[in-house]
């Protein structure tokens, strides 16, 4: 799996190319850790992401649980998910993800 960063301001991008799994979900739990100070807005783009597993969802709901803390106030803020393919948005339904994360 290849993981692409973009900072901007608070605003952090990370664009997943490959399959999220139990192999690669711990390298994008520490490549979220590494990035997510100071961070008020996370977007996950997943236009090349071909699949994700239990492992990969475990990172996703640790990552939305961090991003939630760090709301409030009048600040925008939280953690979406954009471009997701079908195969994905399935797992997303079945697993009850898609009423627990912004998709868009």
């Amino acid at each position: 799996m290849t993981i692409t960063k973009n900072l901007n301001g608070s605003t952090l991008t990370v664009a997943l190319e490959g399959r999220l799994d139990t192999t690669t979900a711990p390298e994008l739990e520490q490549a979220l850790k590494e990035s997510m100070d100071g961070v008020n807005e996370l977007t996950l783009d997943f236009a090349k992401l071909d699949y994700i597993s239990s492992a990969g969802l475990r990172v996703l709901l640790s990552a939305h649980k961090a991003m939630s803390k760090k709301g409030g106030g009048s600040a925008p803020g939280g953690m979406k998910v954009v471009n997701v393919n079908e195969t994905v948005k399935e797992v997303f339904e079945v697993t009850g993800f898609a009423d627990i994360l912004n998709i868009e």
